[in-house]
């Protein structure tokens, strides 16, 4: 017995990596998967059925189930077939890991207007796309009367959360992503749906192209930066024990799950009238501290 026996989950940009490490672990659990990818390379150029099929053939030679869709989840139209394959599959949907994503990387004044879209397009759209479909179709499934059983999984990063220099693109995208989380947790909370989000660090394709030797294994002992080690996460945020989890964020990377908290106010100044500049100027101090509003550390 797993603790996701009967489900039916869809992961996208499931066919290698983190994506591929949800997969089979929502599988091992009982779930069956709808894996998605359009197998393109991680700057998003080319596409490859054969990945998203060998992640169907390892959970079906484990015993799952699984079936293979290999569409653009970022258009419209791809990203409902790929909502109603599952559906007309298996009859229901139930969990919706968002994890498809692209890398690319430069500094703002070598950007190009592709690189832009394209980053955003993915990630962005790529996330909310299906999360809309499968959104209407719970709702549509609350309204008639039924029980509910949904589950969103979204795919943030540091460097939307912290922001990391060449990344404007990336960033931007994943710090939409978080915003976007709790926007879609409050909307959906009523229908009986769960919207979290997860920011992994892990030694994937994406990752060593970016940062060299990022994560490399060591010799034995437990390998901190494995794709794999995010998965469990995802499955009980999957689970019927985090019926009450949801609009939260966490970063997370070998056996450290770190629970994040969003904006918050860490100084104030309250003159009870309109400022001068002059005013300002000489309250600078109280509002920024002794580093005087220099460029924050990263948090990790």
């Amino acid at each position: 017995m797993g603790a996701l026996d009967g489900k039916v989950a869809v992961v996208t940009g499931a066919g290698r990596g983190i994506g591929r490490g949800h997969a089979l672990l929502l599988a091992s659990e009982g779930a069956r998967v709808m894996v998605n990818d359009l197998g393109g390379e991680w700057d998003g150029t080319g596409a490859d059925t054969r990945h998203a099929q060998q992640v169907v053939d390892e959970v079906t030679k484990a015993g799952g189930e699984a079936a293979a869709n290999y569409d653009d989840v970022a258009d419209w139209e791809g990203a409902q077939r790929l909502v109603n394959q599952a559906i007309e599959t298996w009859g229901d949907l139930n969990i919706l890991v968002n994890n498809a994503g692209i890398l690319r990387d430069r500094m703002s004044f070598n950007m190009s207007e592709e690189d832009w879209d394209s980053v955003i397009r993915v990630h962005l759209k790529g996330h909310f796309a299906p999360s809309r479909f499968a959104a209407v179709y719970w709702r549509e499934r609350s309204k008639a009367g039924d029980e509910v059983y949904g589950r969103i999984v979204n795919t943030s990063s540091e460097s939307g959360l912290c922001g990391n220099a060449g990344q404007a693109n990336y960033a931007a995208a994943k710090a939409g992503i978080a915003s976007l989380t709790i926007v879609l947790a409050r909307e959906l909370e009523k229908y009986g749906v769960t919207v979290n989000a997860i920011a992994p660090r892990a030694r994937t394709r994406m990752t060593e192209g970016t940062f060299e030797g990022f994560g490399a294994s060591g010799e034995g002992g437990f390998d901190e930066m494995h794709p794999d080690n995010i998965a469990p996460l995802i499955g009980f945020l999957a689970s019927p024990a985090a019926t009450d989890v949801s609009g939260q964020v966490f970063v997370l990377w070998g056996g450290q799950i770190n629970r994040m908290g969003g904006w918050h106010t860490e100084a104030t100044i309250d003159k009870g009238d309109r400022w001068t500049v002059e005013e300002l100027a000489a309250k600078k101090a109280d509002l920024f501290g002794p580093d005087g509003g220099k460029i924050p550390a990263m948090s990790f």
